[in-house]
């Protein structure tokens, strides 16, 4: 079955860390470019990071340079998002995208912070 799922969501104060993962199945991962997604209501969804197929190459949202961190294990067929120095305007379900062959979606993760 082919599936992106989503985990690591929390409350978080302000100035806080969160380790976001997202576990693939069901495809050959290493040949997909991985990215963090969000969206809070009402906005449209905005991309956060993306990674190579390798990880040699990774982008991020302005918003958030510095302070996030996207990576991937080939291995474990999973995506990690470190997010450092959170602020309440990172608050937003955090999701999971696979692009290659297919454009894949996970279910999303809710990320909130605040004090």
């Amino acid at each position: 079955q082919v599936q992106l799922v989503e985990s690591g969501g929390d409350l978080v104060q302000p100035g806080g860390s969160l380790r976001l993962s997202c576990a693939a199945s069901g495809f050959t991962f290493s040949s997909y470019t991985m990215s963090w997604y969000r969206q809070v209501p009402g906005k449209q969804r905005e991309l956060v990071a993306r990674i190579s197929t390798t990880g040699s190459t990774t982008d991020y949202a302005d918003t958030v340079k510095g302070r996030f961190t996207i990576s991937r294990d080939n291995a474990k067929n999973t995506v990690y998002l470190q997010m450092n120095s959170l602020k309440p305007e990172d608050t937003a379900v955090y999701y999971c995208n696979a692009l290659g062959k297919a454009m894949l979606w996970g279910q999303g993760t809710q990320v909130t912070v605040s004090s």
